[in-house]
């Protein structure tokens, strides 16, 4: 079955891949050459880059591999992404641009140097001239001087001057499909462009209110600095998360939350470009939960290091701040190592009359912070869905897309993310750090 599944999307995958090539490609260029060449190199060679980043990045191949084919590979898949619907759009414009070119008027060309009124220029013969040529030809050398002759004047005699057909251009089916292709192309770089610019200059602060029914007075107004996704990884380095500590301190928040996601790498490969996590600034400290892509990372070994740059790590434990309790569980990802999600062992035994905050990377994790009495859960993971129409999917495939919903009793709010997975790149999905200012109903 397994199998199946695979040979179908690279069957679908193979498909699209092709029709990209043809609209691009095949029908823009008139005969086989140097330009069909190159294009045809970069469709089949764009997912080849493609599949070789998340290869590489996935099995662990050295650093430097990842980052020569990171950038490349996944910006193509953003690239390919918005070209095949540019693509598609231009199926509906090609036929209508189409009839209106055939609908102008085809302009008359009127001979040039040939008046109606004029009369017939002719070529007389001069009867010396003749003369001579007879004699010449009797001797076996006129024929080349009277064929000279005859090409010199450019008409036969009697004749009227006739100009040269003008050069055709390239036809009105090619010339759209260029227009097409062209356009659809511009299209593809400047969405994928703006997105990239948006994602490398840093995420943007976000302001939320939550007002929680068992916040004491004391805690009104309480900030919470919530971090998500940051994916540091082969694109995003230490440069980008200087940008986030330093955007995550300029908030002056209580405290600060990490919900998962922070890497995409050992710490072996990208220890230095976490290190300026150990400037992250809070009056109650910082705090980490682990996110899917932890455990593709070697969750425990950042677990260990994100210790030691001075955040706290909460696997399925509950502190007890001064007027709520803060508990964080294990993404749903560690199942498979063990290390899953225990709600029980980090709420089991809490006091339900103090309000309560949990950090878990996931909002599907919100059911069972439901039965647990939490009052509010903070996640990520979905991105927002990063790239358009992504969204529609991610929005199936989760409780909650972005932003606060409630569910009972208990509200969560799901943070967009700092960062991006794959394609440095989001369209539709801007990033964001969210200060989550708690409101006290008793002020």
């Amino acid at each position: 079955m397994v199998i199946v599944f695979v040979v179908l999307v690279l069957a679908v995958f193979g498909g699209l891949h092709w029709y990209v090539w043809r609209r691009m490609v095949r029908d823009t260029t008139a005969r086989p050459g140097t330009a069909r060449r190159v294009g045809t190199a970069l469709v089949v060679g764009g997912p080849f880059l493609m599949f070789a980043a998340i290869a590489s990045e996935r099995g662990g191949a050295p650093f430097w591999l990842q980052q020569v084919l990171a950038w490349p590979g996944f910006l193509w898949m953003a690239f390919s992404l918005y070209l095949l619907l540019a693509l598609l759009v231009g199926e509906v414009v090609r036929p209508l641009f189409r009839r209106v070119l055939e609908r102008r008027p085809t302009p008359a060309v009127e001979p040039v140097g040939v008046r109606e009124d004029a009369p017939v220029r002719t070529r007389v013969p001069d009867l010396e001239a003749e003369s001579t040529s007879q004699t010449e030809s009797s001797s076996g050398t006129g024929t080349g001087a009277e064929t000279g002759a005859g090409a010199e004047s450019g008409a036969k005699p009697g004749s009227a001057e006739t100009p040269e057909p003008a050069a055709t251009g390239p036809s009105r089916r090619l010339f759209v499909s260029r227009v097409v292709g062209g356009a659809a192309a511009a299209a593809a770089v400047g969405t994928v462009g703006y997105g990239t610019y948006g994602v490398l200059r840093g995420p943007k602060v976000k302001r939320v209110t939550v007002p929680l029914a068992k916040l004491p007075r004391s805690a009104h107004g309480y900030r919470i600095a919530v971090v998500s996704d940051v994916h540091l990884g082969p694109v995003l380095g230490r440069g980008f998360a200087q940008k986030v500590v330093d955007t995550i301190n300029s908030t002056q928040p209580d405290l600060i939350a990490v919900v998962g996601d922070l890497v995409d790498g050992s710490v072996k490969d990208l220890g230095p470009a976490a290190a300026p996590l150990a400037q992250l600034k809070a009056r109650h400290g910082s705090f980490f939960v682990t996110g899917n892509h932890e455990y593709f990372s070697g969750a425990e070994e950042w677990v260990a290091r994100v210790r030691e740059l001075g955040l706290r790590p909460l696997e399925n434990v509950r502190t007890e701040l001064a007027d709520f309790d803060l508990a964080g569980v294990n993404d749903v990802a560690g199942e498979d190592e063990g290390q899953g999600p225990d709600f029980v062992k980090a709420l089991g035994d809490r006091d339900r009359s103090r309000a309560c905050v949990l950090l878990a990377h996931q909002p599907v994790q919100i059911h069972d912070s439901v039965d647990h009495g939490v009052d509010l859960q903070l996640s990520g993971h979905t991105h927002g869905g990063q790239l358009w129409p992504g969204n529609l999917i991610a929005d199936q495939a989760n409780p909650t897309l972005a932003g606060l919903e409630r569910y009972g009793d208990t509200q969560l709010y799901v943070s967009r993310g700092a960062g991006a997975w794959g394609p440095p790149t989001r369209v539709g999905a801007p990033s964001d750090i969210t200060v989550v200012e708690l409101a006290s109903r008793q002020a």
